[in-house]
């Protein structure tokens, strides 16, 4: 008998071995099929995560950031062990201790999927699991990925420490809220570091990997706050926390940025702005999209804040004033429906959905709750209601006229219904007392139609101190600063002269200017002055200061349109200019950007300089991968400069210009703002610069520079067309100019241009190009900067006519002896006086 059980229960072990031994081969089979063609986990010792590229102002303040995957990297050192607690404690408690699959996590989870009958599927993944998941497999529940899930885990296991595992998992786990990584999301909910997180946010952070979008803090708080005092349980269960903590953790509530408990971490930045997009495009044209949105690269920018904000609001006020002189009401166009008026918090909630632009400053979204009879109730954005509610006054609207429906204007606004209805959303500013800051009302507000452009450099380095590419980025991010293709108008035609002043040309040689005609193949092109009328040989300098189009086309085509072109070419103002006498005005489009790039070559005597938005680029390791100043400081090692020294920078840019030529026309654009088209201009120190206006007025600019400061400006509506007869440069522009250059003098300075060796001073008549004795003086007398070797022949200069104008009588000659008799262009006999000055002859009397 005892026989018998023996062998039965010898058969049983048998058996059991037998079948152990054949289901270790057919297990071992399936992890040897599987673990043939598997992807290297090798790989993660490398890991380079996407993270936030950020940018920073010169003085270290984060402005703004970038980032497909919101993920700050943190070192698994500088985790708190509270972080990590918290998400082992949620997610894999015996972490510390398995080889990187869990049996018993296992088994209790095909326990739970056979009582439900399949239906319940509980994750049985351990944190080595799910990091080869994320990172090497695919995220689909079939037994061929777990098979391979936990191949690669156990090989993780043998090639990294805990530490680098959860250094993987805590960097890269998905959080919500486009947040990766437990550093982004702590400042994405809590807009706190980790280091300053409490024990039940820390739990929070930890409740999220399993089902992110269903614990949503706000749709989903109660289930939220369930699962964190969840895994504070299992903190206290594991030792973490001792009990006295997780009771009092447990009954806090759940505060969240999404609840509006704490301030979204954006708002500590400013709002994102012309300047820093144009970083963005800039860059991920350069070291392309994946790593510029994904490298964590550390970005040093050349804003300067407050150059910004005045660049900003100068060209806002200038935009203003040109459309609330129109006075044409256009409004947001946006509307809330009338059933969405009936209470306080369903306005406001329509009125947050709205995309109105919220980056000027000072200025509200607001809806019309009613209309009285002279007045208009509002409810704004960000401000209390008000026991007698908020309004706009009649007298506030009395400035416009609404465009009725088949486009026409109403007479202009009486009330305030006259301009606004009921659920119009609307823009709205607080009207102030300029002596005390007090309250006066509400005023209505709105974005012109008009656009324009500005932007600020410094001459000697490039480094762009402001940039501005229209009225708000939020209502239009497309920056006319370096985006749009404008005419530059007059603006162009300082490099004319340039090209003139390098081609044996001086400040005196005499261009006449009379009428032009031309036949084209589309016809025949008579170009005129923009006062209509011509004035006769007159010096060089006075053309470019009175702006004259037929001088500058006659010095276009004497020293030839290719050579024009070369110099627009080598100053950057265009790739390729079409060489046709037209474009000597300035009439192939061009940018802004491009323009005061150019125009500081003339303000720093004439070397290369290219504009930058960006002073350094750093890696994610802090490595230098771009740096913009190569400039080399010959002086900066020493241990200690000698008192009163400053750095010796040796400058190795190409010279784009000869220095003599530089000053030169730099002297003559000071005649610009002295006596010219840009005398609108009244600052303390030098300046020179000029304006421009193109036909119809379609585009004006004016760019202008001190010794240190260029800066440029044009205004113009994005479908170009006509912005009135009494539009110019110099009464748009400039203005703009004047607002900013005072606060960036304030900052930069100023200082007389410097005068370059290799020339020689002479004083002239600037009515008629004439030497003058040196001890001469009065309000026509000039000293004029001449390049040595130069010598004119004063009694035979050189003179610039064409165009059939061979015949000319020099304004000298005309005015010495009795009368003379000329035939002037007209065909008519005039009599030109004894002592004849330049009114006469500029009057229109004989020209």
């Amino acid at each position: 008998m005892a026989r018998a059980i023996l062998s039965f229960l010898g058969a049983i072990f048998a058996w059991g071995v037998t079948a152990i031994f054949f289901a270790a081969l057919t297990l071992g089979g399936i992890f040897w099929i599987y673990s043939d063609d598997l992807p290297s986990h090798e790989q993660l010792a490398r890991y380079s995560p996407k993270t936030i590229s950020r940018i920073y102002s010169g003085e270290g303040m984060l402005i703004d950031e970038y980032a497909e995957e919101r993920r700050i990297f943190v070192p698994i050192k500088e985790i708190p062990d509270l972080v990590k607690q918290a998400f082992v404690s949620a997610e894999d408690k015996n972490f510390y201790n398995h080889p990187g699959y869990d049996l018993r996590g296992i088994a209790a989870a095909g326990l739970e999927f056979i009582k439900s009958g399949g239906d319940s599927a509980r994750g049985a993944s351990t944190i080595p699991q799910q990091v080869v998941k994320n990172f090497l497999l695919s995220s689909d529940v079939r037994l061929e990925r777990k098979i391979k899930e936990l191949i690669l885990a156990v090989r993780l296991e043998h090639t990294l420490s805990k530490d680098q595992i959860l250094e993987l998992y805590l960097n890269e786990i998905y959080l919500g809220q486009n947040s990766y990584g437990v550093a982004a999301a702590a400042q994405v909910f809590f807009n706190k570091t980790l280091t300053e997180l409490a024990p039940h946010e820390a739990a929070m952070l930890a409740s999220l990997p399993k089902a992110p979008s269903d614990f949503h803090p706000v749709r989903a708080k109660e289930a939220l706050t369930n699962r964190r005092n969840y895994v504070l349980r299992e903190m206290w269960q594991n030792g973490y926390i001792d009990e006295a903590t997780y009771e009092a953790e447990a009954k806090l509530p759940l505060r969240t940025v999404q609840n509006g408990d704490y301030p979204p971490f954006r708002e500590q930045m400013p709002r994102r702005d012309y300047f820093t997009d144009e970083i963005r495009r800039q860059l991920s044209r350069d070291f392309g999209h994946d790593e510029f949105y994904g490298g964590g690269l550390t970005i040093r920018a050349t804003v300067d804040p407050q150059m910004q904000s005045q660049a900003a609001d100068a060209l806002r006020a200038a935009l203003e004033k040109y459309d609330r002189d129109l006075g044409i009401w256009n409004g947001t166009g946006e509307t809330i429906p009338a059933e969405q008026l009936t209470d306080e918090a369903s306005w406001r909630g329509a009125l947050w959905e709205l995309e109105v632009p919220r980056d000027i400053p000072g200025w509200h979204p607001a809806v019309v709750l009613e209309l009285g009879e002279q007045d208009a109730r509002i409810g704004i954005e960000g401000i209390e209601e008000h026991p007698d509610g908020h309004w706009i006054p009649a007298n506030d609207v009395q400035w416009a006229r609404k465009r009725l429906p088949d486009g026409t204007l109403a007479p202009p606004a009486q009330v305030a219904g006259d301009l606004v209805e009921v659920g119009d959303v609307v823009l709205v500013r607080a009207m102030t007392n300029d002596e005390d800051g007090s309250f006066i009302r509400w005023t209505l507000r709105q974005v012109p139609r008009i656009q324009g452009g500005f932007m600020a450099m410094d001459v000697n380095t490039g480094r762009v101190i402001a940039m501005q590419g229209g009225f708000s980025y939020e209502s239009s991010v497309f920056n006319r600063a370096t985006q749009a293709q404008r005419q530059p108008g007059s603006s162009f035609k300082p490099f004319v002269y340039a090209a003139a002043l390098d081609n044996n040309y001086t400040p005196a040689t005499i261009v006449v200017d009379e009428p032009i005609r031309v036949n084209t193949p589309a016809g025949l092109w008579e170009p005129k002055n923009s006062s209509g009328k011509h004035y006769g040989p007159t010096p060089l300098r006075t053309g470019i200061e009175q702006s004259r189009n037929l001088m500058t086309i006659r010095i276009a085509r004497d020293i030839g349109m290719e050579i024009v072109a070369d110099y627009a070419e080598k100053f950057g103002v265009y790739d390729d200019l079409k060489p046709f006498l037209a474009n000597s005005l300035g009439a192939q489009e061009t940018t802004l950007f491009k323009m005061v790039a150019a125009y500081a070559m003339f303000a720093n005597g004439g070397e290369r300089v290219e504009p930058t938005l960006v002073d350094r680029v750093q890696d994610r390791r802090g490595r230098t991968i771009y740096r913009h100043d190569r400039r080399i400081c010959e002086t900066c090692e020493m241990q200690a400069l000698p008192a009163g020294s400053a750095p010796v920078i040796k400058s190795n840019r190409e010279r784009v210009m000869d220095a003599v030529t530089a000053y030169q026309l730099t002297s003559m654009l000071e005649g610009v703002v002295k006596r010219g088209s840009g005398s609108g201009v009244n600052l303390p120190v030098p300046i020179a610069g000029k304006t421009g206006t193109t036909n119809d007025a379609k585009d004006v600019w004016f760019i202008g520079f001190s010794s240190n400061i260029v800066a440029g400006c044009y205004l113009g509506y994005d479908q170009p067309r006509g912005l009135g007869p009494h539009a110019y440069g110099g009464t748009l522009c400039v203005p703009v100019f004047n607002a900013f250059m005072r606060e960036a003098i304030k900052e930069y300075g100023g200082s007389e241009f410097k005068v370059p060796p290799g020339g020689y001073w002479v004083k002239i008549d600037r009515f008629t190009g004439q030497r003058l004795p040196d001890d001469a003086n009065g309000p026509n007398v000039i000293a004029e900067y001449f390049r040595d070797g130069t010598d004119p022949d004063w009694l035979s200069p050189y003179v610039v006519a064409g165009f059939g104008d061979e015949n000319v009588v020099l304004p000298w000659e005309a005015g010495s002896g009795g009368g003379q008799s000329v035939t002037t262009s007209t065909g008519e006999q005039k009599v030109i006086p004894n002592k004849a000055d330049f009114g006469t002859l500029s009057s229109g009397g004989l020209y």
